[in-house]
């Protein structure tokens, strides 16, 4: 297994905000201070307007180059990443990253780029037996574009291609807090704000980030593209603005998501999350019409343009997200009179008007899958129902995923991490005012007012809409950001990655904003304008220096541990694959080490960990049968018809202690099949006694019924390969 061992020889004068905007009218928002950033945008700056921003940038691009270095340093002294062998290196590629990555690889080992992407559009590697278009099925134009952008750059003498990736993905951490950064800045009006972001983000790296030991995972690529998106949203919402800078801001909404989706396959529920804020914002009237309509469309033309991309991959079309902009846009256009009337009329139109939307929604996505017979997502559907619904559920698909601790709720002790670094604290107390101030807003919005007109917000000129009872829209979009994809992170763990870094921008935006301390100080009877920029100056300051003498120390010794790789099993196994197999021998086994054994042989393999496809999930149930009780000639009539000629059987699989019963593989394969689980405990009682032993364990004793289909060719303590013997045809 591979594992971390200790190292031989080592021992172990700013911006000022605007006045409070949330219970002023949205034109109180367009007249900003001297030194607000708006000023600078419109033209109207002075030299030390221009000297402070630059600071600010200069601060930003700092703390991204700190965040960057930091995580890069930590990998090289967790895995001695420059001193291990070639077959180390790749072997560290955990899981699916191996997979990503080999893509990569192979492009760069293809004649030429022309080559190299035709075999990945006619893929016979990944899947045994099938031809596959792998620009179709996976998001992996991130290494079709390093690969090419390698091979043309005059770098190759110094630069080695595994280094050339890996700098890429930790360079985009630093885009990820500059763009964090640029968001609390604009919320706050102060730099300080973005600084402070970004040393939360770097305190609290275990919550916000796994790039140092996943690089090549999807979610490492994309988010730091959400989080420039975010960025851009922030700067389209704010009050002020020229119609050029809009269009600006549009195209960078549009180049951020664009990118954002083209990198993540799970980008649909992502968007689909964030459009649900916009419908929010758009029923309580913070935002207007024509910004409604344009956040919709740019989720829509970038997910048309990645559909494009990918070969017109239906299960964009079928998802989620643009059945509901499709659903509410059509539903909106239809009740233009939604926003008239009274109160109790209001929420009653809007109970219907949402109920009209999901209904929609179902009906539109439903009918598409079935048009396009769509079941590529189908297991995310089933996970989501069980994880959320009463009773056990045997399928194989959702217990792989509801057994893994990463997608199962937020534990409570990453609360008291964030407690640890004062980053929980004031988040906490910025989102209660906000959300106290956004729901009155939302209050008054829908009331009735004699100096508003009624009207839907179509109708009513950009006048009126002034008259508007407003929260500042770009405040209103974070706060229910952080709220929605908060709520996402308690429910599945490893979605708090989306919400953790904006978490970071919240708070200091909190901290470092005049809105939470004027109602704060207001209620002391304390709100003088020089106590506000005391306090909104001082207390950050405060935090910073409490954060420096409390974790500098800490990160510190953290930098000086330094350990190596050391898998020594799995490393013999892939030189003795190597050198051992013909190049286009065919191997079975889990989808993890396969992954690996792609990436660091070349073999083709049976099945992989890119779980989005109806076909392979199938067969891949089918090929871990070897973990199951299954009698030798059903194993090796399966294996036999995926076109296997070895299978690799592993022993932290068969043996498996990392799990409880009931979410051991071998068990989830025994419910799928109707068999009574292993070892002490209940069982359902429909569940029958298997009449088989266990495969994996049973072929080790090398009985004739076994030792007549398989022959043993490799073992050592964690691996045992098998080779499947040509069945010798009885004479009729």
């Amino acid at each position: 297994m591979t594992a971390l061992r200790q190292r031989k020889g080592s021992r172990g004068k700013d911006l000022p905000l605007p006045p409070p905007a949330h219970l002023h009218p949205q034109q109180a928002n367009c007249c900003p201070q001297h030194h607000h950033p708006n000023t600078i945008l419109h033209g109207d700056w002075s030299w030390g307007d221009i000297i402070w921003t630059s600071v600010g940038w200069s601060v930003s691009v700092g703390v991204g180059l700190l965040c960057c270095i930091y995580v890069a340093t930590l990998h090289e002294n967790d895995l001695w990443f420059s001193n291990i062998k070639d077959v180390e290196r790749e072997i560290s590629f955990r899981t699916e990253c191996g997979l990503y990555y080999s893509y990569y690889k192979q492009m760069l080992q293809a004649p030429s780029i022309l080559e190299g992407v035709s075999e990945l559009i006619y893929d016979n590697l990944t899947e045994s037996k099938r031809t596959i278009n792998l620009l179709h099925r996976m998001n992996i134009y991130q290494e079709l574009f390093l690969s090419v952008l390698y091979r043309l750059l005059p770098i190759q003498s110094y630069l080695e291609p595994v280094y050339f990736y890996i700098y890429t993905v930790f360079s985009l951490q630093a885009v990820y807090v500059m763009a964090l950064y640029l968001t609390a800045w604009l919320l706050a009006g102060s730099w300080h704000a973005g600084a402070l972001t970004g040393i939360w983000y770097i305190l609290n790296r275990v919550d916000t980030t796994r790039v140092e030991f996943t690089i090549s995972l999807r979610e490492n690529w994309s988010l730091p593209f959400l989080a420039l998106q975010v960025a851009a949203i922030t700067c389209y919402l704010r009050p002020g603005l020229s119609a050029v800078q809009q269009k600006v801001m549009v195209w960078l909404m549009y180049v951020s998501t664009f990118c954002f989706s083209l990198t993540w396959q799970f980008n649909q529920f992502i968007l689909l999350v964030q459009a649900l804020i916009v419908y929010t914002l758009d029923c309580v009237d913070l935002l207007t019409t024509t910004q409604v309509i344009t956040l919709y469309l740019v989720q829509v033309s970038s997910l048309l343009s990645v559909w494009l991309l990918q070969f017109f991959n239906t299960m964009i079309l079928g998802s989620l997200v643009l059945s509901f902009i499709v659903a509410a846009l059509l539903v909106r256009h239809f009740q233009r009179t939604l926003k008239t009337g009274s109160l109790l009329v209001r929420v009653a139109k809007l109970i219907i008007h949402s109920t009209s939307v999901l209904l929609l929604t179902i009906s539109f996505n439903v009918l598409t899958k079935k048009v396009l017979q769509l079941r590529s997502d189908e297991h995310i559907f089933k996970f989501i129902k069980s994880k959320f619904a009463w009773g056990r559920t045997r399928d194989f698909d959702a217990n792989l995923y509801l057994c893994e601790e990463a997608f199962g709720p937020l534990p409570l002790d990453t609360l008291k991490r964030f407690g640890g670094t004062l980053l929980l604290y004031p988040y906490t107390l910025t989102m209660l005012i906000l959300l106290g101030t956004l729901a009155a807003t939302a209050l008054r919005n829908l009331r009735p007012s004699p100096s508003r007109p009624q009207g839907g917000a179509a109708e009513r000129t950009a006048a009126a809409e002034g008259q508007t009872v407003a929260f500042r829209p770009d405040v209103a979009y974070n706060v229910l950001h952080t709220l929605f994809y908060g709520l996402l992170a308690f429910s599945t763990m490893r979605m708090k990655y989306i919400w953790t870094g904006h978490m970071c921008a919240v708070a200091a935006y909190g901290v470092c904003g005049t809105e939470a301390w004027s109602l704060l100080l207001h209620a002391i009877r304390c709100n003088g304008k020089v106590v506000v920029r005391l306090v909104r100056y001082g207390v950050p300051l405060t935090i910073m220096a409490f954060l420096y003498y409390k974790f500098w120390p800490k990160m510190l010794e953290e930098l000086s541990d330094l350990r190596e790789f050391y898998d020594p099993d799995t490393v013999e196994l892939m030189t003795w694959i190597r050198t051992n197999t013909r190049e286009r021998a065919v191997l079975a086994g889990s989808m993890q080490l396969l992954a690996a054994i792609k990436l660091c042989t070349g073999r083709i393999i049976t099945n992989h960990p890119h779980y989005e496809d109806k076909h392979l999930r199938d067969r891949t149930r089918q090929v871990y049968q070897v973990y199951a009780r299954r009698s030798p000639e059903d194993v090796y009539a399966i294996l036999k018809a995926v076109g296997a000629e070895y299978v690799v059987l592993e022993n932290s699989i068969c043996y498996e202690r990392r799990h409880q019963r009931g979410c051991r593989l071998r068990d989830l394969l025994d419910l799928a099949n109707g068999h009574i689980m292993d070892g002490p405990g209940d069982n359902e009682a429909d569940l029958v006694a298997a009449s088989h032993p266990r495969f994996c364990d049973a072929i080790k004793t090398d009985s004739p019924a076994y030792g007549a289909l398989f022959k043993r060719t490799f073992q050592n303590k964690t691996f045992h390969v098998y080779r499947l013997r040509k069945k010798v045809k009885k004479p009729s």
